[in-house]
């Protein structure tokens, strides 16, 4: 088989990385890619953007892709699976009009609401003042949230009065995430304990994956602003059996079954970024694509080869398959570029990877890279994710750290508590 992934990232390297290891596949194409897929030995980039849809179906034909894998939310909202498969192309990854759970999120919490997914409480405003008018009524701490897609960086957790009316002011005023800010989504604060679940789904069954953690903010502790995702570990300790089963329950199945009875079934990868309490699960967010950098946690403890279970997705055959998963967790640290989220430099030359990888259970899955000159050079906010397995969690985490210490570029700045939560939980 052939198989084409859309994107550039890190999620989509681990895609390939996964991909590849199935002796089902002969070649895996990234468009356009990055120098991490391109050094795998079945690996080839296109120069191909992922917007460019009339570009890839035209290699889709030219190459008789057997099926198209894509990463990125920006695509999937704009419909390149329906574009494909109405040429009759198989492609992974939920329609335009079922990927409205991220691509705005007036349009998934009044989805939540309609079909009883547990969530925060919520108001949406077309109009700043009005906003404003509200967030002063309710009071901080509260949740502010560009309705589009804003590459993850649209939501601000304002802990005051100031931190939440400056976000008002720079979505809706000053126009920070484009469009994707005309219109704001306001929740409450919600207590507890983040997890992320990806579900593979076929318009009909859920299957759930290993559960993990993600660290949004750029800064140890949850510091400072929110990122695309600093690190990630799996699995998680906050989800318990008991409660994994809650969250299939309550959430994925009713979301997959929602999205059908309105005419979307939906077809891919479900991910509920969830907060954990004494109250159970509640939804922060959908997002319709593998997560980044959950990907690149889960994926390597996949004892599974991932190309059926795709394929089942698209052609309704979930039911049949069964997924397992090793029992060593699995850790990555972003290494990011100086500066980010905000503005960053790039070209920075980057050296260490491969004696990062010589250590047994270390990859490093490249985000934000270019080859130049025969130099591997950073090209992004989020520059590498410096992946380790192990037997336990504090081993994985140690992994990790000294990978990320064999690896160099100027400025490169990563969070030094990646699983600290975990390992709080599993103290005695």
């Amino acid at each position: 088989m052939k198989i084409l992934i859309i994107g550039s990232g890190g999620r989509e390297h681990a895609l390939a990385w996964k991909i590849a290891q199935s002796p089902l596949v002969a070649k895996v194409y990234g468009a356009p890619g990055n120098p991490g897929i391109a050094s795998l030995s079945k690996g080839a980039c296109v120069p191909i953007g992922v917007d460019d849809f009339s570009g890839i179906k035209a290699f889709v034909e030219e190459k008789d892709i057997d099926l198209t894998v894509v990463g990125p939310e920006d695509p999937l909202a704009k419909g390149l699976v329906d574009y494909l498969e109405q040429g009759g192309d198989r492609a992974f990854g939920p329609s335009a009009g079922a990927a409205q759970l991220e691509g705005s999120k007036a349009f998934a919490k009044a989805f939540m609401e309609r079909h009883h997914i547990p969530t925060a409480a919520w108001a949406e405003f077309d109009d700043a003042a009005d906003a404003a008018a509200y967030v002063r009524a309710k009071g901080a701490p509260i949740v502010i949230k560009a309705d589009g897609l804003a590459a993850g960086k649209g939501v601000t957790v304002a802990m005051d009065m100031d931190t939440a009316l400056r976000a008002i002011d720079d979505a809706m005023v000053r126009h920070a995430f484009g469009s994707a800010g005309a219109r704001v989504v306001v929740e409450e604060f919600m207590t507890g304990e983040e997890a992320s679940i990806l579900a593979f789904c076929d318009g009909t069954t859920v299957i759930p994956m290993a559960s993990s953690q993600d660290h949004k903010a750029v800064f140890d502790g949850d510091q400072g602003p929110n990122t695309g995702g600093m690190g990630a570990y799996s699995p998680a300790p906050v989800v318990t059996a008991a409660l994994e089963r809650r969250i299939l329950e309550e959430v994925l199945q009713p979301a997959v079954r929602g999205m059908a009875a309105e005419g979307n079934p939906y077809r891919g990868i479900l991910y509920a970024g969830l907060m954990i309490n004494a109250e159970g699960p509640k939804v922060v967010e959908f997002n319709v694509r593998f997560g980044d950098p959950e990907t690149q946690v889960v994926l390597p403890r996949m004892k599974t080869d991932l190309v059926p279970v795709l394929i089942a997705c698209c052609e309704g055959r979930l039911h049949e398959e069964r997924i397992e998963y090793h029992d060593a967790p699995c850790v990555t640290v972003v290494m990011a570029s100086g500066g980010y989220p905000g503005a960053y430099e790039k070209g920075k030359a980057i050296s260490g990877i491969d004696a990062a990888e010589e250590e047994a259970g270390v990859s490093v899955f490249q985000a934000g890279t270019k080859l130049e000159d025969g130099v591997l050079r950073s090209n992004g906010g989020r520059v590498l994710n410096v992946t380790a397995t192990e037997a336990t969690l504090p081993e994985a985490i140690a992994k990790a750290y000294r990978a990320v210490g064999k690896i160099a570029f100027d400025g490169a700045h990563h969070r030094t508590d990646i699983g600290g939560k975990a390992l709080r939980r599993m103290a005695p």
